[in-house]
């Protein structure tokens, strides 16, 4: 391979120019075979042919109701079960046989959101919003009329089959369209979603999520190809995501002190461990907000905020099976001071 070829291979790149790209691959290509190495030669050759060689993220979308959401490489912990059908939908779409529509439900702070960037980074696409602030009007009728524009946008974007359109939180739009208690504006909007999604292009990659999906019109969850609960996690998935998190945030924190083993026992004493949006904000919290003089001070806030206590008591943190060991360390208290006052209680 020569010098000149990954120059230009480069230039290409952030032209986007997608003719010369391929042309300088198959030259590549073409070179590795003729030296024997016949395997990346095809390799190569097969990352070629997918529309979305080029990195979809040089491309800039001018839209008036859609808009670009930043991806990022942080990992994104999940049972194993939801990760599946995440590998599914990814390859669903890798075999183009017309499956494109996916809703995402569960309660907040299940990962929906953050599994659809997931979903565009792991495809190598540009991830797009729709913006219901300006899709939602006062006035009658002018709702189900944007409704229109955004599907519009969607069909004649240039460079679709390197997007995902994300309707996030898509209840909205599509609230139960005989439920009294919705508005009949609403209603029409709904309406307008069915039509549009029976119509959309069908090169459009369309992730919804909602967290009220019995609520949602019956006739608007058939539109969609496969539908993907995420309030499938164990007490032990939790527990997992949580640990995840924390060694995340914890390289942020060189004087913190690592117990992963104290941790994971405050979280299968708790009542009730919240969903990962939440944990993910107490562990944050709990670090940004610890003594630095105390490097378990964090696990100390954990606690209370986790159980909804101010008070970390001696004999309450016994009852719930925490060793001498670990009550000292909650509590700043040697450990001799705390079996004292136990014995004495």
């Amino acid at each position: 391979m020569k010098k000149k070829d990954v120059v230009n291979l480069i230039k290409a790149h952030y032209n986007n120019n997608d003719n010369e790209f391929r042309a300088i691959s198959n030259r590549i290509a073409s070179e590795f075979n003729e030296m024997g190495d016949s395997e990346l030669a095809a390799y190569i050759t097969a990352q070629i042919t997918n529309v979305d060689t080029v990195v979809p993220q040089s491309i800039k979308y001018d839209t008036k109701y859609l808009t670009e959401v930043k991806l990022d490489n942080t990992s994104l912990p999940l049972p194993s079960v939801i990760a599946d059908d995440l590998k599914g939908i990814i390859n669903a779409i890798n075999h183009k046989m017309g499956i494109g529509r996916f809703l995402f439900e569960g309660a907040p702070g299940t990962g929906k959101t953050e599994s659809a960037k997931q979903v565009a980074r792991l495809l190598n696409r540009v991830l797009l919003t729709v913006d219901f602030n300006k899709v939602i009007d006062s006035k009658l009728g002018q709702t189900a009329k944007n409704i229109a524009l955004v599907f519009d946008e969607i069909n004649h974007m240039p460079n679709l089959s390197r997007v995902v359109i994300l309707f996030d939180e898509i209840d909205s739009l599509a609230l139960d369209r005989l439920d009294d208690r919705d508005v009949r504006e609403m209603g029409r909007a709904t309406s307008s979603v069915l039509k549009e999604l029976d119509n959309v292009n069908p090169e459009a990659i369309i992730i919804a999520t909602t967290n009220l999906y019995g609520k949602l019109d019956r006739a608007f969850r058939r539109r969609f190809d496969a539908v993907i609960n995420f309030d499938r996690y164990s007490n032990e998935d939790l527990i997992d995501v949580a640990e995840a998190i924390l060694n995340e945030d914890l390289s942020k924190f060189p004087g913190a002190g690592r117990d992963i083993k104290l941790f994971r026992k405050i979280l299968k004493t708790s009542k009730e461990i919240p969903n990962p949006g939440e944990l993910k904000n107490i562990i944050k919290v709990s670090l940004a907000f610890s003594d630095p003089q105390n490097p378990y001070d964090y696990l100390a806030r954990f606690y209370k905020d986790l159980n909804n206590t101010q008070n970390l008591e001696l004999s309450a943190l016994r009852e719930r099976g925490f060793t001498i060991r670990e009550i000292s360390i909650l509590t700043n208290i040697p450990k001799s001071t705390v079996s004292r006052e136990l014995k004495e209680k």
